[in-house]
């Protein structure tokens, strides 16, 4: 008999990881229906009725490796498969986890309904123990997606075909479906707190029953530190020193893996984890990690596959972006307008790869407080998935959001950056990326001048005060002053290999359009060297690291091909020193 092959098999939460789990992935059954609340359309006709096509899960329908390729626009979607249980699994807790839904998901077993999540880009889960039987159970999911005032990124919403800088949509499952079978106590979640003075982790638990906790650390394999605490509720705090100092860094992403005990008189839950030990900080004009000045080298990633639209084919994939990346001399990216899988975030950690946690707010309206609705809860809930991971050293909730003359919109993000503040102090925030700043701790601005010279006086002077560096009066910047500054966006020069010329699309995009190689590489080393020469300047990001669709800008093609024979100037050009770095 052949064997089933399940597509992304790997653990979707190597932060959180149990050897008790099952992957959902593979063959659904799938309905598609255009229009229609969820409730009525679950009791007639679709409760009953036979679905008419089957999808490969976590590929989103719109995707070549779905088996739909639907590109148009789908209001609803239905998925339903069969799960079975033993009696043995159900002597636990039963838990369900979806990576990521595109949009208003509602999931039910067996008929009934268990709960709803609103968010194409967060992660949910729901304990189904209650609704679970031994043998046969049915696993019904409906995904909405009305795009109109939702945060959706740069899925185009008022196209057929996409243009300029917006894709191809994505609707319903997009990231790994599984199930997690847990004991009665177990542990519920971490949160770590790394302390390189000490050479210590504090860590923060929940629990769902009491119990006594041991962590354990380990670094190559080698025991380096461990603490055993009881915990009379559901919350506990622990501090753990390690006899072994091995810093996280740039290039160099050395990580402690860590093992979470739970256990009471009759049951015992173990949970493997990581972290990695390093502080972030910001000092003056300086962006400071581990008390070193150091210049962010990122580049913007939107996270697009020709095959799978929002999902890497592979775990692989995920991988060789960020070593393609580093390859050319970035130290991380900004990936943009998206919130990525915690599969990529795992790559970047084990690579010493920094990036910034962003949302997907293009589409929002935040002009009413409807936006805040729409944007804080699932916003929240991926500072906390996303918390722990060593290689996100700020976050940048919103991006060009242009809402400086409306009250409403500068009072919700001020309110997102102070609760973004309250979710997690260690890390700096930047408001919006771009354009307007109501309450930041960076400021950052997007310049896709192409006239080199004009660039490097943008830049060459700034001391932190407005009249110390220019900006296009035509983009509306709103200027805070004595911030340490980051510059965003720029470059995205257009470039299309002899080999692509053929294949690009009518309405290709990008910035400027040098006529040769060598016009290509002089323009990019005189935009990096103003930036790096900059004294008070603490990183940039450049658009992009590859083509999507018909964005023509990428330094590598769409499929990950090279564009370039030799990519020795543009290596040289990252990797020169900066003047603010230690």
């Amino acid at each position: 008999m052949e064997k089933t092959i399940i597509p992304r098999p790997e653990h979707p939460e190597p932060m959180m990881q149990r050897e008790n789990w099952q992957n959902l992935n593979g063959e659904w059954l799938f309905h598609t229906n255009p229009i229609g609340s969820a409730e009525k359309v679950m009791i007639e006709p679709f409760a009953t009725a036979p679905y008419t096509q089957k999808i490969l899960v976590p590929f989103c329908p719109q995707s070549k490796l779905s088996g739909i390729e639907n590109k148009d626009f789908m209001r609803m979607v239905w998925y339903k498969r069969i799960i079975t249980f033993t009696e043995e699994q159900l002597k636990g807790r039963v838990i369900l986890h979806f990576g990521a839904v595109d949009y208003e998901a509602t999931v039910y077993i067996n008929g009934e309904k268990i709960g709803n999540h609103f968010g194409g880009y967060s992660s949910f889960k729901f304990d189904i123990t209650d609704y679970a039987k031994v043998g046969e159970n049915d696993l019904t999911l409906s995904a909405k997606d009305v795009m109109d005032n939702i945060p959706r990124g740069k899925q185009c919403h008022d196209s057929y075909n996409p243009y300029g800088c917006l894709y191809t949509r994505t609707t319903g499952i997009w990231q790994t479906v599984w199930l997690e079978f847990v004991p009665n106590a177990y542990i519920k979640t971490a949160k770590y707190y790394p302390d390189i003075k000490e050479t210590a982790f504090d860590i923060e638990l929940t629990l769902s029953k009491a119990g006594t906790v041991t962590v354990e650390a380990t670094y190559e394999g080698k025991p380096v530190g461990s603490v055993t605490k009881e915990a009379d509720g559901n919350y506990l705090r622990l501090h753990l020193p390690l006899n072994e100092k091995h810093l996280w860094e740039p290039g160099h992403g050395r990580l402690y893996d860590l093992k979470l005990t739970l256990e009471t008189e009759n049951e015992k839950d173990v949970v493997s984890s990581y972290a990695g030990l390093r502080e972030v900080a910001l000092d003056g004009f300086k962006f400071k990690l581990n008390g070193k000045s150091i210049f962010l080298r990122t580049v913007l990633d939107q996270g697009y596959y020709p095959d799978g639209i929002y999902t890497a084919p592979t775990d692989e994939d995920l991988k060789r972006d960020i070593e393609m990346s580093m390859e050319i001399g970035f130290n991380g990216a900004r990936p943009h307008e998206k919130i990525f899988e915690p599969r990529y975030l795992y790559h970047c950690d084990k690579a010493g790869y920094l990036v910034w946690g962003e949302h997907a707010n293009w589409g929002l309206d935040i002009n009413n407080g409807c936006g805040l609705l729409k944007f804080m809860p699932e916003w929240s809930e991926a500072v906390e998935r996303d918390f722990n991971h060593p290689s996100i050293i700020g976050w940048c909730p919103f991006n060009e959001t242009g809402g400086q003359n409306s009250v409403t919109a500068r009072r919700i993000l001020k309110a997102v950056y102070e609760e973004t503040k309250r979710l997690d102090p260690t890390r700096p925030v930047i408001d919006t990326s771009g354009f307007c700043h109501v309450m930041t701790d960076i400021y950052d601005q997007h310049d896709y001048q192409q006239n080199t010279e004009k660039f490097r006086e943008s830049y060459i002077n700034y001391n932190g005060k407005q009249d110390s560096f220019k900006f296009d009066d035509s983009q509306k910047q709103i200027y805070i002053p004595d911030l340490p500054f980051y510059v965003s966006e720029f470059g995205g020069l257009k470039w299309v290999p002899e080999s692509k010329k053929d294949s690009v699309p009518e309405n290709a995009w990008g910035c400027g359009a040098p006529e040769t190689e060598d016009a290509f590489f002089t323009r990019y080393e005189e935009f990096v060297s103003a930036m790096l020469e900059a004294p008070n300047i603490m990183g940039f990001c450049y658009t992009q690291l590859y083509d999507v669709e018909q964005e023509v800008n990428g330094l590598y093609t769409y499929d990950r091909e090279k564009k370039f024979e030799d990519y020795s100037r543009i290596t040289a050009a990252n990797t020169k020193k900066a003047a603010i770095e230690d």
